[in-house]
């Protein structure tokens, strides 16, 4: 069955690797701006419909606003019976808080892994499911911005919680989030709070994921507890589970860089979801 997935791992590796020319990408850099334009461009040659959110935050480090923006875009969205959401944040950590060298603590992130590998998946993935989605399946593709902005969790998860203020009518019926799923070593513990939240689709989901062959990638073990943008869209009444590989040495910082990703991890993230959306995609949470 793997040789009818059409999940090109050169072409995710290659939107990585762009994103990351950029530079950081955090908002009000060149490299923010430069990729929004891509990230835009790229979504058009895929969507039925794409639109831009852009919102503001005062931010407490400059308390001056911070101009951010949320790209969108769905296929088969309006005459869908089942509505899925799939997420993955665009902008990358204006810190390095996490590096182990005080003198690179306040340099911006590259964000190969936290931030470009999700959106990496998902904008090859829009490209194999244009088209070819079940005719009463939708999909609309959430890349969220100011995810990461900090510095502590007040200010993070920014687009998410627009979003979830302002919920499309109709609604998703379900999410599915991406963050950190290029590292080279990936495996992809069940997330705690997915499994409050989403439980059901959690087991479903890896229970796919092992029948196509990546029970190693998809463990049935439980992972650490993670806040992330899937929480307010949980709590805005959007069952969502977070797909995340949060054991990651260069988390934050300098060395969050390509060289610690891999196109193999991307490739298992996109047949995974590829997989779900052909064969699972109507999967229904009981109230």
């Amino acid at each position: 069955m793997a040789a009818d997935w059409k999940f090109d791992k050169s072409l995710a590796w290659k939107h990585l690797t762009k994103q990351c020319s950029f530079g950081p990408r955090n908002p009000g850099s060149k490299g923010y701006n430069e990729c929004k334009k891509y990230l835009t461009d790229e979504v058009k040659k895929y969507c039925d419909d794409v639109k831009t959110v852009d919102f503001k935050h005062i931010w407490s480090v400059t308390n001056r606003y911070v101009e951010m923006t949320n790209i969108i875009g769905e296929q088969n969205w309006k005459r869908a019976k089942t509505r899925i959401l799939l997420i993955a944040h665009w902008d990358t950590r204006p810190t390095s808080d996490m590096d182990p060298d005080d003198d690179k603590t306040g340099l911006p992130i590259i964000g190969a892994n936290d931030g470009a590998s999700g959106v990496a998946v998902l904008l090859e993935l829009m490209r194999v499911m244009k088209d070819r989605l079940p005719k009463d399946i939708g999909v609309q593709y959430l890349l969220t911005d100011g995810e990461d902005l900090g510095p502590d969790l007040s200010e993070m998860f920014l687009g998410a919680v627009n979003y979830s203020k302002n919920l499309p009518d109709p609604k998703p019926n379900y999410g599915i989030l991406l963050d950190m799923i290029g590292d080279k070593d990936l495996r992809v513990p069940m997330e705690p709070n997915s499994l409050r939240f989403a439980g059901p689709l959690v087991k479903a989901f890896y229970q796919n994921a092992g029948k196509i062959g990546l029970s190693d990638t998809f463990p049935l073990v439980y992972g650490p507890t993670i806040e992330d943008d899937h929480i307010c869209i949980n709590e805005a009444g959007i069952p969502t589970i977070d797909l995340i590989d949060f054991d990651y040495a260069p988390w934050h910082t300098q060395a969050d860089t390509v060289d610690k990703c891999s196109a193999e991890s991307l490739h298992k993230i996109g047949i995974a979801l590829e997989s779900w959306l052909l064969v699972r995609p109507a999967f229904k949470i009981s109230k």
